[in-house]
C-alpha cells in the first residue's frame, strides 16, 4: 500500500468534515450554550423555572454538546458501527459503575450502629 493510496482513504473517510460543517457545528454549541447561560442567568434567578427543571435543562443541553463535539470534533461520527456501539456501552456501563458506587458508598453511612 503506497503513502499516496494511504492518505486517499483517509481524506475518504472524513469527507463529511468541511469548513462549513465544522462552523455549522461551532454555531450550534454557541447556541446552546447561549440557552444554557440564559436559563441560569435570567431564567433561574427571575423565578421563570425551577432549579430542578433548569438542572434537568442543563443536562439535556450538556449531552447535546457532548454529542456534537464528540460526533464531529472528534470524528466518532465517521467510525464504523461496531466500534461506536464499544464506546457508547463502555460509556454507559462507567456511568452506572458510577452511581452504583455512590449509592452503595453512602449506603454504610445510613446504617451505623
Amino acid at each position: 500500500m503506497s503513502a499516496e493510496h494511504t492518505h486517499e482513504e483517509h481524506a475518504h473517510e472524513h469527507e463529511g468534515m468541511t469548513k462549513s460543517k465544522i462552523w455549522q457545528v461551532f454555531f450550534y454549541l454557541l447556541g446552546i450554550t447561549t440557552v444554557e447561560f440564559f436559563i441560569a442567568l435570567y431564567m433561574i434567578p427571575k423565578g421563570l423555572i425551577g432549579h430542578g427543571i433548569g438542572n434537568f435543562a442543563y443536562i439535556i443541553l450538556t449531552l447535546v454538546k457532548a454529542y456534537y463535539i464528540v460526533a464531529y470534533f472528534m470524528h466518532l461520527k465517521f467510525e464504523k458501527y461496531a466500534f461506536k456501539t464499544g464506546i457508547v456501552l463502555s460509556l454507559i456501563f462507567i456511568v452506572y459503575f458510577i452511581i452504583l458506587m455512590l449509592t452503595e458508598g453512602s449506603y454504610q453511612f445510613l446504617h451505623v450502629n
